[in-house]
């Protein structure tokens, strides 16, 4: 099995808790939970769920970008909402990454996430097709 690659951002949970944004293990990407963290490790789009949810997909898109993957080698989504009557908006912001790609997609609404300022949290997993992963992708 190849040695599995790790992308870290900004969040400020990631070494804290010891985890990393995203890991590739041959062809496979898996992105963990992703929160609404602008660069700067606050909280971006605080009360609106749409603009959360894109930042949230911009943070997963570019981890998987990093990678050696692209948004239409993503398979499989998982949406976590706080306020589940946000779901078209949520669902609409998926569609506007994803609407050709179509992955599997699972959507909750669950009592609370770290912050109460987050309103959605992510995952998702990716299946980069064609030439194994190599260090030369990340120009190592």
């Amino acid at each position: 099995m190849p040695d599995p690659r790790r992308i870290t951002t900004a969040s400020p949970y990631e070494n804290q808790f010891g985890f990393c944004r995203a890991l590739r293990v041959g062809d496979i990407i898996h992105v963990a939970g992703t929160a609404p963290i602008g660069p700067d490790g606050k909280t971006v789009g605080v009360g609106n769920a749409g603009a959360q949810a894109r930042r949230c997909f911009e943070i997963m898109i570019g981890a998987i970008e990093e990678l050696g993957g692209s948004a239409r080698d993503v398979v499989r989504t998982r949406m976590f909402l706080t306020r589940i009557a946000d779901w078209d908006t949520v669902g609409r912001v998926h569609g506007e990454f994803f609407a050709d790609v179509k992955p599997v997609a699972t959507m909750l609404g669950i009592d609370a996430l770290i912050d109460p300022d987050w309103l959605v949290e992510f995952e998702a997993e990716a299946v980069v097709q064609g030439t194994a992963f190599l260090d030369e992708d990340l120009g190592e």
